[in-house]
């Protein structure tokens, strides 16, 4: 009996959000074909899914021009080294999980190769570039994207892109009920849990950290029953929060467990920008939304970016449901204030819980992994084109 051809997939993803979606999607992949081989660049989420590992998105996590800039000897060896396997490995496709900046580029190295693209979770082209849809036409074979608008905006530019729905549907389940959770943290049943997010990335949480301390001090005046929880991504050292709380003398303690849970045990979240907003929304959460970046990509962003918010949450919600503060306006006064409101507040809180259960039902069914992954099967089983010599 002639032997089952082995297929072997490239997957790179650059950050933590990323490193979880293409985990859940290898994961969905195998449960089909289990002869289907992962390498690639990817987190411990990707490793702990059967992923090999050649490079970590420690190296790749960076945030802004400039910090882009210091790293690019870096992320060009990165970027050599994936191209270097591809032709010696003769790999079968390439599945690119968001991170444009890198994977919108070693898109349009590999399709020079020959190579079948498949990308995973679109560059947002709702913000900005939106033109960027004629380049991706020519470099990505498959665009699987998460939220239904996105796939209106690439019919507009005759690309068909697949709906699959937002895999968090599915993830973002709390295995311990909020009491555990604070008893655990020695609070009681009845003390307000503000949760502080400030990021995964390392740039990120210097930026956001301290500012949301400071706004913690400003709520325990407030309220002295009050206690705060910084939820700890797992690319943060744990030393680098343990020192921002020591240095601000904020009363504020790590929470280290399953971030659902931890997030679940809030009552207020301050958050900043990205997944994580969503992921706090499908928990019904009520939130403030900050985000810092260097002055120059501020700057730059402020010449490109054509939508009124960067919360993913209000643009999915298409209107703004959670207060954001961006660069200079995020002080800790200004996050306090809101935060404040949404306690003194019975109206705002509840209006803000149903609004965030209106967004849950647009982040479509269960399944969006399994979805995906029957599409990068499809795609896999449909190859024609010869190996690479």
């Amino acid at each position: 009996m002639k032997e089952k051809p082995r297929k072997v997939i490239l997957i790179v993803a650059g950050e933590a959000s990323g490193d979880m979606r293409a985990a859940g999607l290898v994961k969905a992949v195998k449960k089909i074909d289990p002869d289907i081989h992962f390498t690639g660049v990817g987190g411990k989420h990707m490793s702990e899914a059967g992923v090999r590992i050649l490079a970590g998105i420690d190296w790749l996590g960076v945030v802004g021009i400039w910090d882009v800039i210091k790293h690019l000897p870096l992320i060009k060896r990165i970027f050599d080294s994936l191209l270097a396997f591809a032709r010696r490995e003769h790999i079968d496709a390439a599945i690119l999980v968001d991170y444009p900046g890198f994977n919108l580029r070693l898109a349009r190295a590999l399709k020079g190769m020959g190579i079948k693209v498949i990308y995973y979770i679109s560059p947002q082209v709702w913000a900005w570039k939106e033109g960027r849809i004629k380049a991706i036409q020519k470099t990505v074979d498959r665009m699987l994207v998460l939220f239904p608008f996105e796939k209106d905006i690439y019919a507009k530019y005759g690309m068909n892109a697949d709906y699959v729905g937002h895999p968090l549907v599915d993830e973002v389940k709390v295995t311990e009920p909020p009491s555990s959770v604070k008893a655990g943290l020695g609070f009681g049943p009845h003390m307000p849990v503000i949760g502080l997010m400030p990021g995964s990335r390392i740039k990120e949480v210097q930026r956001h950290l301290p500012f949301m301390l400071e706004a913690a001090k400003i709520l325990l005046a407030g309220d002295r029953n009050r206690r705060f929880i910084i939820l700890k991504a797992a690319t943060v050292p744990r030393e680098m929060l343990a020192m921002a709380i020591q240095k601000t003398n904020a009363p504020a303690v790590i929470y280290d467990g399953p971030a659902y849970n931890g997030i679940a045990a809030m009552d207020a979240g301050i958050v900043a920008s990205g997944t994580a907003t969503l992921e706090t929304g499908l928990l019904l959460r009520p939130m403030v939304i900050l985000y810092k970046t260097a002055w120059l990509t501020y700057w730059i962003a402020k010449l490109f970016v054509k939508i009124p918010y960067i919360g993913l949450i209000n643009v999915v919600a298409g209107k703004k449901i959670v207060e954001e503060f961006i660069q200079n306006d995020a002080t800790a006064q200004n996050i306090a204030m809101s935060v404040e409101k949404i306690f003194r507040s019975p109206n705002t809180y509840g209006q803000m819980t149903n609004d965030l259960a209106q967004v849950k039902s647009r982040l479509g069914a269960s399944g969006a992994s399994a979805r995906a992954a029957a599409i990068v099967v499809e795609e896999l089983n449909n190859l024609s084109a010869p190996k690479l010599p």
